[in-house]
């Protein structure tokens, strides 16, 4: 495809996503309260619970949940914001799509086959990391931040938290954790691509399991070693799940291979045979095709 024809489908492609991406934006800014209502409920939960714990332990609780704002605008802005990402994992199937299809000109058509199963997977593992985030990571972090709260007479601090802050830290850890479980798709393109083996993965796993720490303290915005651990975790296991998938698409693509190399092989075989049964019946060979051979031998 030429570079302007490229440009083109660029464009055609960003565009679709564009359109995608507002239609998701104005659903979500119309519900943008009750997805915020939605995301706050793991910070509340636990705050119950260790209101619950701290009066079970004869201390003063920490009082009822709130988030506060301190602008006035911070409120509308909020709602601006969880539209804007609520959009983003809404519309991610139709982006993802997108991506796939300006990829998709450059693979072979077995592989432009399975456009659409690859961006309907990328959707499913992004929105499922955040999910995984949600229900399993938030509670423990939240609770972890909680702990610092000190009710006692005389030193004591309560939490008072921000809308924006608490969004910020919600979004960017599910965010993070959406992007993580990318990783098995990712691999597996490359496998299918002829880029990575299972043979170089497994070897680089070791390797890979101080990398997933690094990243988890990278990509997760507080600075505790739960949210790392709850990170790490999933990528370790995530990758190893990911040599499985490399080691079926490798092994299945150098059996291919195989059978090629075994055909020309034959082919070559049996062409050399006939040059030989004519030499020996005294026909014309030319020799130019017998160099041609020697030169694929060596």
């Amino acid at each position: 495809m030429p570079f302007l024809a490229h440009l083109r489908e660029l464009r055609d492609r960003v565009r679709n996503a564009a359109l995608f991406f507002v239609a998701a934006f104005c659903v979500c800014f119309y519900f943008a309260t009750d997805i915020y209502a939605w995301l706050r409920e793991p910070l509340f939960e636990v705050w119950h619970d260790r209101n619950a714990a701290l009066v079970a332990a004869g201390k003063q609780s920490l009082g009822e949940p709130t988030i506060a704002f301190a602008k006035l605008t911070e409120p509308f802005w909020v709602q601006m914001s969880v539209a804007l990402w609520a959009g983003i994992f809404l519309a991610s199937p139709f982006i993802f799509y997108q991506l796939w299809k300006f990829i998709a000109p450059g693979l072979y058509k077995r592989e432009r086959r399975i456009t659409v199963s690859f961006a309907g997977f990328s959707a499913v593992m992004f929105v499922g990391g955040a999910v995984f985030c949600y229900y399993l990571v938030l509670n423990r972090l939240y609770d972890f931040l909680l702990g610092y709260a000190n009710t006692e007479p005389g030193g004591g601090t309560k939490p008072m938290l921000m809308m924006q802050d608490y969004l910020d830290l919600t979004r960017d850890m599910m965010l993070a954790f959406g992007a993580v479980f990318e990783l098995p798709l990712l691999i597996l393109f490359l496998s299918m691509v002829g880029l990575v083996t299972h043979r170089g993965l497994w070897k680089f796993n070791r390797w890979f399991v101080v990398i997933a720490f690094i990243v988890g303290a990278i990509l997760t915005p507080s600075p505790d070693v739960v949210s790392q651990v709850m990170m790490a975790t999933p990528m370790i296991l995530l990758y190893n799940f990911s040599i499985l998938l490399s080691w079926r698409v490798t092994v299945r693509r150098e059996a291919r291979e195989k059978i090629l190399r075994d055909k020309e092989r034959l082919a070559d075989e049996a062409e050399r045979a006939e040059r030989a049964r004519r030499r020996a019946a005294g026909e014309t060979v030319d020799e130019d095709d017998d160099d041609e051979y020697e030169d694929d031998d060596d």
